[in-house]
């Protein structure tokens, strides 16, 4: 129907997408094309790109709809399914571009979930988890990064030794879309970091060739899911009733700095936002933490 290896070429090369994000556009895609094959199948007609039309993609996002899909997973397919619509036609694989006049729904937008100052203590300053010293060591390392500069999980995974500079305190992070930020590190990110790649981490490498600054036990680069076992195994151990993901501490870091009166702006530039809308959905949380402090403490709330 659709030459669907094309189209991940052209987002990995002329896009410059990230295999994760190439990854989760090709599943979208690929859903929407089989869901297309089925009803050329249960109409009798050929099952090739002219097919594609905007009634077929809005019979798939009624379907969607039905079988109970959240309105972000929807949101999200559709672009993916837009992304493609734009390049078959710009290939002239096909005469118009079907996705051109359906629009995404608005979205609202969740307020995350956030540790407390308390919480934050627990995990990093309670003895840290691990099979070994070497590992715990690392799991210290790695979180107090997570909470001390807001980077995404794959950015932390993704970091290398010369991503590091000690001397001026800074990370440098490769974001969505390959594109660089510098981000300051604080004295115990700076200390647990130094301890770690010290004392630990030629522990792990085993005399093996690697430049990633978090390794596993087999010696090579830690993996989000790896990330996230010791995160599910820590919160378990210390009882702390949320469901917690590598990006509740980046939540956590942007809302503790705006609790502290930092600017949106700053923010914004750390966590490497392109848009300064995404960034405001943490004024949300701070509101939320006043109106509560209000309502504890004033006479007539």
């Amino acid at each position: 129907m659709v030459n669907l290896k094309a189209y991940l070429e052209f987002l990995r090369i002329e896009r410059n997408l990230s295999p994760a994000t190439v990854l989760a556009y090709e599943q979208d895609v690929q859903d929407f094309l089989d869901f297309a094959r089925g009803q050329c199948d249960l109409l009798g007609k050929p099952r090739s790109a002219t097919a594609l039309d905007k009634y077929l993609l809005r019979d798939y996002l009624a379907y969607l709809t039905r079988e109970g899909y959240a309105r972000s997973t929807i949101a999200r397919r559709l672009a993916s399914i837009r992304g493609l619509s734009q390049f078959l036609f710009r290939e002239g694989l096909i005469d118009h571009d079907f996705a051109l006049t359906l629009k995404t729904s608005r979205q609202a937008k969740t307020i995350p979930e956030v540790l407390s100052m308390d919480e934050i203590a627990k995990f990093l300053e309670t003895n840290m988890p691990g099979k070994s010293p070497a590992l715990q060591s690392r799991n210290q390392a790695m979180f107090e990064i997570l909470y001390g500069t807001g980077i995404r999980v794959a950015e932390l995974v993704g970091l290398d030794l010369s991503d590091l500079d000690t001397q001026n305190r800074y990370l440098r992070v490769w974001g969505k879309g390959s594109k660089e930020r510098i981000v300051p590190l604080g004295d115990y990110a700076l200390e647990r970091v130094g301890d770690y790649l010290r004392d630990y981490r030629p522990e792990l490498l085993k005399g093996k060739e690697e430049e990633a600054i978090f390794l596993n036990a087999r010696g090579t680069r830690l993996t989000p899911r790896g990330v996230q076992y010791v995160l599910d195994e820590w919160s378990r151990l210390l009882e702390i009733h949320k469901n917690i993901s590598p990006h509740v501490f980046r939540h956590t870091f942007a809302t503790h700095l705006l609790d502290r009166g930092a600017d949106l702006r700053s923010i914004q530039e750390l966590l490497g936002h392109a848009s300064l809308s995404t960034t405001q959905v943490y004024t949300k949380v701070t509101m939320g933490h006043l109106r509560s402090v209000y309502n504890q403490s004033h006479p007539r709330a």
